[in-house]
């Protein structure tokens, strides 16, 4: 909740705004998320034939543990609560993105006194940097971390070669000076907080930073800006292929989903590439490219390892329930149902040497793990499309605001009609519209650059949505003001600046920005959407607040990092003096943002069954070897659920509750199932060499033999 205007702050301190500031950007009015259109790329029609198809397609791929190397991470793992991760055991990370005065990397590897990998985050850890005054950001600082609450994804091993058949890839465990405990490995953080996924699709860019660019490249995340990401088209079976390169627009969620699956954190060892995972997966190349994941997928069942519920809104008729995984449809079924043929149907071969090198070739008997069918190359267009075309159903419009705003004026109680008149004077100049971001693709298409006065006085250029809120000092982490790996700017106005807007972007500029114009970039973020904002604590980038009230705490005294950060700090960012009642309807009005659909998970966010990893047993002092380097896992098991939803919502993180303090919040953990449903389904080639799974309940630990 992103306070904008010194305007605002004079009405809320009941006070005169001098005529001498700077008009504020106007607040886009709030509305009921029905009103707007989900956003779709113009073109969608050259690359999907049957989009109902591209959904289901989607769905499985989201929640498939299979795409992970290790055969136990999907994308759904980071995002299996309301669209986030409620997880608390090993779910920090130490200020890895930190950086110099001029910029240049600076990683701190050192976490927290009391804390360390495989550690659990309990409610005294929050906020991160605590005040005796929580309304005063001069007062005592009790206790500061540049730790950060993220997602644990993969132990550090490097990719060696696909197993045919297996859902775990050949990898080589890799020692890791960070996440280990007495020098055993223990699963990655990500370095940033898990945003949500439901009603992502309405955000012009995706991650905190911007990098999953609007415009996907069928590829990668980066857009224009990889002037080396093409995919290959055959105009017929028979015809020679050809390479092309693809532009879709309103498509930073098919950027964003082809980032994760090659993460060396999230969720694959270092050195795979796509085609390895439709193949189960190819060796290790010099040059990544996108080919690897498809190759590994084709050879398992969809989600052979999960049970999906028979009554699931999308995926149900397919269900082999009481057994796992989907009957009848393989991956390559589903990607032929789903796609034209003209980006899967070829009779030659691809083959991709050890340096990256590309040659065609007829097939000669069974491929090799560096030769690709195109089906297997093109596998990040695919999986890219059809999670933007699931996750574009994940829209929650039905909460207790829509309704208000649809005309029923009991929707809201009056506390929460008193909160909705105070939002709309000090937060919608940044979480607006019906969406509750100024980054949506609505807000930002035709806006991608505005002007405005920053903490210091002085004007200028931005990101549209994209604010240094001081939450952090700005050299902990740059957000938007970092590079792309091709050594851009990832700041949409340093590139107009520097005159490569319109190739690296494939747009123009609306407004001219001057050789020596100011840019403010560094240490800003995307403004995130508001909605189900009750479900998906810690809050901010560094997941440092553990509470909403925490939240409008750090608002109303101005920010913790302001004086640090004025240079780029939003020029919002003030003192709000409000009374503990403003503060408790704030509050109030922001939990009616929750749609009891994603709260119930009822359709269409009902999902598959999940083994969520949960750290390893032990603690940030001692865990077990597996025998290979990495310590033994723990997962716990997410029942599958159908469209009708549950009767007992998952508990928020730490059993969080908006209103309550700290002190009286007791931990919870992610619901466990009695029985194992995957017992006898698990063999022991899903465990790495050496180890063998030890079934306990609600999932498996791979246990030295």
């Amino acid at each position: 909740m992103a306070i904008a205007t010194v305007v605002a702050v004079a009405i809320l301190a009941g006070h005169t705004a001098s005529a001498q500031v700077v008009p504020p950007r106007p607040p886009n009015p709030l509305a009921s998320l029905k009103t707007v259109a989900v956003p779709e790329p113009p073109n969608l029609g050259e690359f999907v034939k049957d989009k109902p198809a591209a959904i289901a397609l989607g769905k499985s791929l989201f929640w498939d543990l299979q795409v992970g190397s290790n055969g136990n991470l999907s994308c759904a793992s980071c995002h299996f609560h309301a669209g986030v991760d409620n997880r608390a055991k090993n779910q920090l990370s130490p200020g890895l993105l930190r950086v110099t005065a001029s910029g240049e990397a600076n990683p701190d590897i050192t976490f927290n006194a009391g804390k360390g990998p495989n550690s659990v985050l309990v409610p005294a850890d929050f906020p991160f940097h605590k005040l005796a005054n929580p309304n005063d950001r001069s007062s005592q600082v009790l206790a500061d971390t540049n730790d950060v609450a993220g997602s644990q994804g993969v132990t550090l091993a490097k990719f060696i070669d696909i197993a045919p058949g297996s859902a775990v890839d050949k990898v080589e465990v890799q020692p890791d000076p960070v996440f280990n405990v007495q020098g055993t490995n223990v699963r990655q953080v990500t370095e940033r907080n898990t945003p949500s996924t439901i009603n992502a699709v309405y955000n012009f860019r995706n991650f905190w930073d911007g990098r999953a660019q609007n415009e996907f490249n069928g590829v990668n995340p980066f857009g224009s800006r990889d002037p080396g990401a093409s995919v290959l088209k055959a105009p017929t079976k028979q015809s020679p292929l050809q390479q092309v390169k693809i532009s879709l627009k309103n498509s930073s969620l098919a950027s964003q989903a082809v980032g994760p699956p090659l993460s060396s954190v999230e969720e694959s060892a270092t050195g795979r590439v796509f085609p390895d995972i439709g193949q189960k997966f190819d060796r290790i190349k010099v040059k990544k490219l996108p080919r690897e994941t498809g190759k590994k997928l084709k050879q398992l069942r969809p989600l052979g390892q999960q049970l999906v519920h028979p009554e699931d809104s999308v995926l149900g008729s397919l269900s082999r329930w009481p057994q796992p995984g989907l009957k009848d449809k393989s991956y390559e079924n589903m990607i032929e149902d789903a796609f034209k043929p003209e980006w899967w149907d070829s009779k030659q071969i691809i083959k991709v040497d050890a340096t990256g090198t590309r040659s065609f070739k007829q097939p000669q008997g069974a491929l090799a793990t560096d030769e690709f069918t195109l089906m297997d190359y093109n596998f990040s267009l695919f999986f890219g499309l059809a999670l933007q075309l699931y996750e574009s159903t994940l829209i929650s419009n039905d909460s207790p605001f829509d309704r208000f705003m649809e005309g029923n004026s009991n929707a809201l109680t009056v506390q929460q009609q008193q909160g909705k008149a105070l939002f709309e004077q000090a937060c919608a100049f940044c979480h607006g519209g019906a969406e509750f971001t100024n980054a949506s693709v609505k807000n930002v298409e035709n806006q991608r650059l505005r002007r405005m006065r920053v903490g210091n006085t002085g004007q200028a250029v931005y990101d549209n949505a994209f604010y240094n809120i001081a939450v952090r000092p700005t050299g902990e982490d740059l957000g938007v003001g970092a590079k792309d790996p091709f050594g851009n700017p990832l700041s949409e106005s340093r590139l107009a600046q520097q005159g490569r807007f319109e190739p690296l972007l494939n747009a123009s500029p609306n407004i001219p920005v001057g050789a020596n114009e100011r840019i403010t970039a560094d240490g800003a973020f995307k403004t995130p959407g508001l909605r189900n904002i009750e479900l998906t604590a810690p809050y901010f980038h560094n997941g440092g607040e553990l509470t909403l009230r925490q939240v409008v705490d750090f608002y109303n005294r101005g920010g913790d990092f302001a004086e640090n950060n004025i240079d780029n700090l939003d020029i919002g960012i003030r003192n709000l003096n409000l009374t503990e009642e403003q503060k408790t309807s704030l509050v109030l009005f922001m939990e009616s943002l929750t749609d009891d659909r994603v709260r119930y998970e009822r359709a269409p966010f009902d999902h598959p069954q999940l083994f969520v990893t949960n750290g390893h047993p032990g603690d940030q002092n001692a865990v077990t070897n597996d025998g290979t380097g990495q310590a033994t896992t723990t997962l716990l098991d997410l029942p599958a659920v159908g469209a009708n939803g549950t009767t007992v919502p998952q508990p928020n993180f730490l059993g969080v509750s908006s209103q309550l303090s700290p002190t009286t919040i007791t931990p919870s953990s992610t619901p466990v199932s009695p029985t194992n449903p995957l017992e006898g389904s698990i063999t022991e080639q899903d465990c790495p060499p050496g180890s063998k799974p030890k079934f306990v309940s609600g999932g498996f630990m791979c246990v030295t033999k």
